[in-house]
């Protein structure tokens, strides 16, 4: 009798459509948002912002599972790394989902919450899943999984907070009554749902994307500019406006750990929070910074990657490297769903279900990043600027492709003499540089172009940079010393340079097995900025 009920287990989760006994997916991805939560302070070798910003919704997943420590982004740019998340392939090998703009999704291309819709879960989501492109969430099914009637203001939760307030609110009736949109949608997808089927739930907020209202961060959530002296990086200036630009950027992170902690509260209410594994990232680091996104340095693409869930052992720090384009499998895996043809990311679930802290598989020592093209026309014939990196514990290399193009895109008004308002540049992304957004910061180091005491900072952000990097993680964590041409680094260099082409060789990216590459011409190159 026991062969007889195991044998008809098999069997019904071999059907398609027919669920067996998995577990929920909920997904909470947020836009722009880095490697920024307080549970990642300990892991910090100096103190850093995250010991300033405060996140106590992801810590409680963190304390019930895993945070990774290397986890990296495929593409420091939307659209790239949500084609590449969705599908598991390198952002290179998802046609014109490659790009930002201009992206269009290949329909032919599988995607996991389809594949896990076909396998008997029920699917939805709140805000962004794919986008820029056309059709927008095309890999969600578009807009027929939404549960969004209940508001969607928390996308921009600073400017509706602060209108709020300034109408008479107080700062937290404020705050809750965005939460309480974030409530009422999940509320909808729960009572909507089959109760017999297990769900995959992707919740994408676009609050800590930009812009945000200055001095918001200590407005709505009491983060002090000044308790952030000492503790950026060092590529980015230590002046008031800047720490006041990065702490209104840890106000939005705090706003989407709310938002986080609601959704946690529901599924706890609803007997489901220990039938479901929570899965919560980033899709690449902060907007608006130099080094961040649309950089390959860590600033751009190391993110938060924190999982908990039945069958996953924790509290534990892991140390293996991740694409999150291994999301896909792990997701596929977790849902009892064959794999599609094509993949190039590898299930974390055998690094998730294992008891070991550390280097726990002992392959995922690297990961690869790339870029192409991000705004359209941000330089002279819509041209993209071609990067790929090898990231390894010790060290990081980056080949620039194209060296004669500015990395963050032409200057455009910006000269030695004149350059547009602080306003401009502050609220236009478009009018210099248009791969780096628009911001305080981006005004500021414009500003400060021709100072000798920031000059320096002022290149490292919009210079022109040379064919090879490479950065030695041990002397250097900020990535901000070049080594490629140092004799002593010389043996390192050449390593490093012809593994990353083989790995990219085997994996048939366009870069670097086209003769005439295809992101260098139409359609990729196909974009005129609506007037």
């Amino acid at each position: 009798m026991r062969w007889l009920v195991t044998t008809l287990l098999v069997l019904a989760a071999s059907l398609p459509g027919v669920a067996a006994e998995k577990p929920n997916i909920l997904f909470c991805f947020a836009d722009d948002w880095g490697r920024y939560a307080s549970c990642y302070a300990p892991l910090d070798a100096k103190p850093t912002a995250n010991s300033v910003i405060q996140t106590p919704h992801i810590d409680t997943v963190a304390r019930r599972g895993v945070i990774f420590r290397n986890a990296f982004v495929p593409a420091p740019s939307c659209t790239p790394c949500r084609s590449s998340l969705l599908s598991g392939r390198y952002f290179f090998n998802t046609g014109r989902g490659a790009i930002l703009s201009g992206a269009v999704w290949d329909e032919k291309i599988p995607s996991s919450p389809l594949l896990l819709r076909d396998r008997g879960y029920d699917i939805g989501k709140i805000g962004k899943v794919w986008s820029p492109g056309v059709p927008v969430d095309a890999p969600i099914g578009e807009q027929r999984y939404a549960y969004q009637k209940s508001g969607m203001g928390f996308n921009n939760f600073s400017q509706q907070a602060t209108q709020a307030v300034q109408q008479g609110k107080t700062v937290a009736a404020a705050k809750a009554d965005l939460i309480a949109q974030v409530q009422g949608n999940f509320a909808a997808f729960l009572k909507a749902r089959d109760p017999q089927k297990p769900f995959f739930f992707w919740f994408g907020p676009t609050n800590v994307h930009r812009k945000w209202v200055k001095g918001s961060g200590k407005a709505l959530w009491g983060i002090d500019p000044d308790a952030l002296k000492g503790k950026l990086p060092s590529f980015l200036p230590d002046v008031p406006e800047v720490r006041e630009d990065f702490a209104d950027y840890l106000g939005e992170a705090q706003a989407f750990d709310a938002c986080v902690g609601i959704l946690l509260q529901q599924l706890k209410e609803a007997g489901e929070l220990e039938k479901t594994v929570v899965v919560i990232s980033g899709d690449h680091g902060a907007p608006g910074f130099p080094g961040g996104k649309c950089n390959l340095y860590d600033f751009g693409t190391a993110v938060a990657l924190v999982i908990a869930g039945p069958g996953i052992p924790g509290p534990r720090v892991v140390d293996d490297f991740t694409n999150l384009m291994d999301l896909t499998p792990t997701f596929l895996e977790i849902g009892g769903v064959k794999f599609p043809e094509g993949l190039d990311g590898k299930s974390l679930w055998p690094v998730l279900t294992s008891k070991q802290q550390g280097l726990v598989d002992p392959q995922r020592t690297w990961v690869v990043t790339g870029r192409e093209r991000h705004v359209g026309d941000a330089r002279a014939g819509n041209k993209p600027y071609p990067q790929r990196a090898l990231r390894t514990k010790d060290f990081l290399y980056i080949r620039n492709f194209a060296p004669d193009r500015y990395p963050m895109g032409d200057p455009q008004a910006v000269t030695v003499d004149s350059a547009p308002t602080a306003n401009e540049l502050e609220n236009n992304t478009f009018v210099a540089f248009a791969d780096m957004d628009a911001s305080p910061t981006k005004a500021w180091l414009v500003a400060h172009r021709n100072d000798p005491q920031w000059q320096w900072h002022y290149n490292y952000a919009f210079a022109k940079r040379p064919a090879e990097e490479l950065y030695d993680l041990r002397n250097d964590p900020d990535q901000v010393k070049n080594v490629a041409t140092d004799k002593n680094y010389e043996t390192i260099r050449q390593e490093m340079a012809n593994r990353l082409i083989k790995i990219l060789t085997q994996a048939g990216d366009p870069r670097v097995v086209e003769k005439d590459c295809r992101f260098e011409k139409p359609p990729f190159t196909d974009f005129v900025r609506k007037k």
